[in-house]
């Protein structure tokens, strides 16, 4: 198997108090181009997993110090360690010590003496089912906040939150309809996702959670799933690099990017909408008003309620607007940053 082949990519761990085991072992997987690491009992093996963390693990049983069982507990135990695939690979083959192997949380379980191309393939099979358990779970992440992924995976069908205080921004890019009709439609999703893929950085680093993307508009939320105190500071930070970020647009690619950006402070419902192709939203009044805030706001400038002025106002600069039409709520005080 050449060097550019998936197993080169994986590191295995055997754990073997046996000499001949571990030399025929690591023989059969160096061969399939298969990275080793070696322990010779439990206790060593949690040494090496502090140093290097295999993709995958063949624990012996009867080993001196601490035994297989006892090693693939504590294993399990780590939230560090606890998703590497285990496969049992021992003499020990009664029904009551397979059963307390799966118990444990071993994926596999193989009788010593082992036949070389089942052990390959039942390694094989293992890595793959890893490598699109992690996939999975990497794009369940980028559509759902971390703390929900692991409700909804648990069989929490009905997640539905209310959140006393949060803050919510839009964004919207101006004049984009036209500017989209003067590119070639490849050009214009290159630009969105690189200019929307910025915002998510920018969202990362600050603990904020984007809600969606609609078109050429970007909606994000600070202050749950995890509630903090400083919602809204982080949200208008997060409001001024997204200007920034259209600034540099404007700059390295020679088209003038301007954002109206909307934000808005108090209460909302969470939760999530759809079977097959769900989405975790928000709703209620703020959500509203923050989207107002945006539809309604000025070029280049970062428009705020009052629930945002008071909340930031004696430590930001802030231009009163006035009062602002809104559709549904008549006339509302309004802030600018800029």
């Amino acid at each position: 198997m050449s060097a550019t082949s998936p197993a080169a990519e994986n590191r295995i761990l055997i754990v073997d108090d046996t000499p001949a085991n571990i030399q025929t072992l690591t023989a059969t997987l160096k061969e399939k181009g298969y990275q080793i690491s070696v322990a010779l009992n439990g206790k060593q093996a949690l040494e090496v997993l502090t140093r290097v963390v295999p993709d995958l693990i063949l624990l012996d049983v009867m080993m001196p110090e601490m035994d297989g069982f006892e090693t693939c507990q504590r294993i399990k135990a780590s939230e560090k360690w606890s998703q590497i695939p285990i496969i049992f690979l021992t003499a020990k083959t009664e029904t009551d010590d397979i059963v307390r192997g799966f118990e444990l949380g071993a994926v596999d379980y193989v009788a010593k003496p082992f036949n070389a191309h089942e052990l390959l393939a039942r390694v094989h099979t293992h890595l793959t089912i890893d490598r699109l358990h992690r996939e999975n779970e990497r794009l369940l992440l980028n559509i759902l906040p971390a703390a929900i992924a692991v409700r909804l995976k648990a069989g929490d069908e009905q997640i539905a939150d209310k959140f006393a205080e949060v803050t919510v921004l839009f964004s919207d890019i101006v004049d984009f309809t036209p500017l989209a009709a003067s590119m070639p439609a490849h050009a214009v999703v290159e630009l969105l996702n690189d200019l929307f893929s910025r915002f998510d950085l920018a969202a990362h680093e600050l603990g904020i959670e984007k809600i969606k993307t609609i078109g050429d508009a970007y909606m994000a939320v600070c202050g749950l799933p995890e509630k903090c105190a400083d919602h809204c500071e982080r949200m208008l930070k997060m409001a001024q690099r997204m200007m920034q970020i259209a600034r540099e647009f404007t700059v390295e690619r020679k088209v003038a990017l301007h954002l109206r950006i909307g934000m808005n402070s108090g209460p909302v419902v969470a939760g999530i909408i759809g079977r097959r192709k769900f989405i975790y939203d928000l709703w209620g009044d703020t959500v509203n008003l923050a989207s107002r805030m945006e539809s309604h706001g000025v070029p280049d400038a970062i428009q705020v309620t009052r629930a945002v002025f008071d909340s930031l106002g004696d430590r930001y600069p802030f231009e009163a607007r006035g009062l602002v039409e809104v559709k549904g709520k008549g006339q509302i005080e309004a802030w600018l940053h800029k």
